[in-house]
């Protein structure tokens, strides 16, 4: 079998003007369009992380209590700065320590550990952590964005494992990442 290539041209040149008028004609009118919609703009801008306009310059994050009936140390303070962190990297917001535009406030209400499956031993081969914040929203600017709702999200983990130092840190990076997400979502994407 031989790969040469032919000679030839493949594509053919049309003889038929009026059909490079129209096309001509055609491509005008939808490059026009185009340039109309590029410089007319819109009312909402959006950026990569799909929240638009944003109507607020400052955001206020609290310190997020811990109060489950089980207590992690430190989980409040690693949760209260990922979702600063989030929204800082995600919006060009100012974070500020009192009278920000919008408020992030609330408290760590469940910290669980669940066994998962058994295996034929009647023993769990599996654990789930899960984590519930609840979280209250206020928008000075619109309060009808306001509300107050948990997050909760899970992260599963071999039952032979404690739920300590890579484990715990794996866990928390995998549940506060979801949870963070969706606070901001609900608060700024509407989603």
């Amino acid at each position: 079998m031989s790969w040469a290539l032919a000679s030839a041209p493949c594509i053919e040149k049309s003889n038929n003007t009026t059909y490079s008028k129209l096309t001509m004609k055609y491509l005008k009118i939808i490059t026009a369009i185009a340039v109309l919609f590029t410089l007319s703009g819109c009312s909402v801008s959006y950026n990569f992380t799909g929240t638009g306009k944003i109507d607020a310059d400052t955001f206020q994050v609290n310190y997020f209590q811990n109060n489950a009936e089980v207590v992690e140390p430190g989980i409040e303070r690693q949760f209260t700065q990922r979702l600063q962190n989030l929204i800082q990297n995600q919006t060009n917001l100012s974070i500020t320590n009192e009278n920000g535009d919008l408020l992030y406030e609330g408290e760590i209400t469940q910290f669980r550990v669940t066994p998962m499956t058994a295996t034929a031993n009647q023993l769990a081969a599996q654990n789930r952590l899960t984590i519930t914040v609840n979280v209250r929203f206020s928008n000075k600017k619109k309060e009808t964005d306001d509300f107050e709702k948990p997050f909760s999200f899970y992260h599963d983990y071999p039952a032979d494992e404690l739920l300590t130092g890579s484990t715990l840190t794996a866990a928390l990076e995998d549940i506060f990442e979801r949870i963070t997400q969706d606070i901001f979502n609900a608060s700024l994407a509407k989603w």
